[in-house]
């Protein structure tokens, strides 16, 4: 197809392979995100959290917001609280290869603590707060369970998700 052809990706005219706007929109959300970001680490600073944990919070959060929320269509960390139950009981599972136990207990952590740093914010409100701290709660062991058999060789895959 490209043979004997210079191809150069400024050549792609992106409103053609994205007549929705899909890109642009993405891209738009995640600038800022980018400022939540950057806001968030200095709340987790302001609340004397070690500079190894932030950085674990933050990048844990840019995973999510930047690359989950805007996966499928582009949404903002404080549309949809219950968004963390299918990343955590399902995308992340699949998708990154260093889901396990521990990071599904590191990113309850943080979830708890970015969604109050939302709520402080006035970004969501206390009800969405305690629906997460909720959903968490809930589903936790769910989501342990499930990540271990994905990562159980022996387990039949029809089986991670049945529950």
């Amino acid at each position: 197809m490209f043979e004997n052809e210079e191809f150069d990706l400024e050549d792609i005219d992106l409103e053609e392979l994205d007549p929705e706007g899909y890109f642009k929109e993405k891209e738009k959300q995640q600038q800022k995100n980018e400022k939540l970001l950057q806001e968030f680490r200095d709340w987790l600073q302001g609340k004397g959290l070690t500079d190894k944990t932030v950085k674990k919070h933050v990048e844990n959060i840019d995973f999510y917001i930047n690359e989950y929320l805007t996966y499928y269509e582009v949404q903002g960390p404080e549309e949809d609280v219950y968004e963390i139950a299918s990343f955590l009981g399902d995308w992340f599972v699949r998708k990154a290869m260093w889901a396990s136990k521990t990071a599904i207990k590191d990113y309850c952590a943080g979830f708890k603590k970015f969604y109050k740093f939302l709520e402080e914010k006035g970004m969501i409100t206390e009800e969405d707060y305690k629906e997460l701290l909720s959903i968490i709660k809930e589903r936790k062991s769910d989501w342990l369970q499930i990540v271990s058999r994905y990562d159980d060789p022996a387990a039949d895959i029809e089986d991670v998700w049945d529950f």
